[in-house]
């Protein structure tokens, strides 16, 4: 038996490729199949089933062109309502593989068709635990995403997670060895750990969620507690999910179409498209086409176009490094966004080339911030992080004015001011200024480095460290 955990950092997500005896299962697939179909190949087996642990809000999955590609039977847990051929399990029902076995748990809460899959081995033992977003490492599923899907409130579907985590999952042995579908940076849950697996023994010693002298009414308020509203896109990637997508192959052909110059200009005034620039923020402050937006593709980039771009059908025009735009195109794909239409040719260089016009971002160093701060302590510092980081250390004086919520933030910033803008590294800062830039605002400066640069300068008075309830 073969147990593979294949991780993408981007998304904090977790899928699965299982084999034995010559059959294979893949349990939360990415868009992108061929590494599974290429991974079953090389090893001689046929992937036999595709485990769901449920609809997935926070990416869109492959099940779809793996089955496709494969001949695999898709499985949902029970409830599911999905608009394609799958099968539909029972609670307690198993399923074999060559030498072991799944049976699947339904434990609603998360949402309710959510579904675990309890692999046995040769023997009969149980040995591991595929919990998808009922059960993380440090946390469980957060139960405010299905409620309008399932008619019921969050406090109804925590109460739906403390009965499943009770009667499902604990009563398993401690030997079992938990494979969620998240870790630590997924907007699925709270404060989950950087760890991607755990045994249950030791999560029922340390997950909060899975003390055992907790009542009903604790877990529901600690469940709760600190939820913020989810990022926009989720309930059009759990559409996507349900009702089913364009193929993979397709959106790669649209998107990495090459654009001279002159078509790249065309496109952007005929189709109204966003001009997307995935370069490190700080070389796209040093020069970008007017008006685009710099999200870079070396950070939480899915996430944050998921988070930011309200319309998954945006048209969209792509600025990347050389030999990047394919990445580009399968990421924003992750997150259902299928509608880019090509890149720029020669990039940045080529549009200079051609006399066009480019614009900047100044942005200054700690020491340069320090100066300005000696200067005039009331300067105007902006920091875009979470409320929950900021709430928990910032600088004295900042407004928190976070990326997350940019619109109501930009009502935050005045026109006619300069302001001092950080994030937690540099990341998001540039974001913020380039969303705010396109909107007319050219009197914000980028800090380098964010706040960890400010704190470790000792040059500026920071508010006592307070641990945050969540992380969201």
């Amino acid at each position: 038996m073969k147990i593979e955990q294949i991780y993408t950092g981007c998304l904090a997500q977790g899928a699965y490729y299982i084999e034995s005896e010559g059959e294979a299962v893949v349990i939360d697939p990415l868009r992108e199949i061929d590494s599974y179909v290429q991974k079953a190949a090389r090893h001689g087996a046929t992937i036999k089933y595709v485990f769901e642990t449920h609809f997935h809000a926070d990416f869109v999955s492959g099940h779809l062109d793996l089955a496709k590609a494969t001949g695999a039977t898709i499985v949902y847990g029970p409830t599911a309502t999905p608009s394609f051929a799958a099968h539909i399990a029972k609670d307690g029902e198993v399923f074999k593989l060559g030498k072991v076995s799944f049976t699947v748990l339904h434990t609603p809460g998360h949402t309710m068709e959510s579904s675990c899959y309890l692999l046995k081995d040769e023997q009969g033992k149980e040995v591991g635990l595929f919990s998808g977003d009922t059960l993380f490492i440090g946390d469980v599923g957060r139960p405010d995403l299905a409620q309008k899907a399932a008619h019921l409130t969050q406090e109804d579907l925590a109460g739906l997670l403390f009965d499943s985590l009770r009667n499902k999952i604990m009563p398993l042995p401690d030997t079992l060895t938990v494979y969620p579908a998240h870790g630590a940076g997924s907007a699925c849950g709270k404060n989950m750990s950087k760890e991607t697996t755990d045994t249950l023994g030791h999560q029922k010693a340390t997950n909060y969620a899975l003390r055992a002298d907790m009542t009903k009414e604790e877990f529901i308020k600690e469940v709760t507690t600190g939820l913020t509203a989810p990022p926009q896109y989720f309930p059009l990637n759990v559409q996507l999910n349900k009702q089913g997508y364009e193929s993979i192959n397709e959106v790669l052909k649209k998107g990495t179409h090459p654009l001279s110059v002159e078509a790249f200009e065309v496109a952007a005034n005929e189709t109204n498209a966003l001009i997307l620039d995935t370069r490190d923020p700080q070389v796209f402050a040093k020069g970008f086409i007017p008006n685009s937006i710099n999200i870079g593709i070396d950070g939480n980039f899915a996430p944050w176009v998921g988070a930011l771009i309200p319309d998954i059908k945006q048209a969209i025009l792509i600025v990347a490094e050389e030999d990047r735009q394919e990445e580009v195109v399968t990421r924003l794909a992750r997150v259902g966004y299928d509608n880019a239409i090509g890149f720029l040719q020669g990039g940045l260089a080529a549009w200079k080339k051609a006399g066009k016009e480019v614009d900047t971002i100044t942005s200054i160093s700690v020491g340069e911030l320090a100066a300005a701060y000696e200067a005039n302590p009331g300067i105007n510092v902006l920091d875009v992080r979470k409320q929950s980081e900021y709430d928990s250390e910032h600088m004295k004086g900042a407004v928190n004015a976070s990326l997350d919520f940019v619109n109501e933030s930009m009502q935050q910033v005045d026109k006619n001011k300069t302001a001092y803008v950080h994030c937690a590294g540099g990341y998001r800062s540039m974001i913020f200024i380039s969303i705010l830039k396109a909107r007319g605002f050219d009197n914000l400066i980028d800090i380098k480095g964010g706040f960890k640069a400010i704190k470790d300068s000792g040059k500026f008075p920071i508010t006592d460290y307070v641990c945050p309830t969540t992380m969201l």
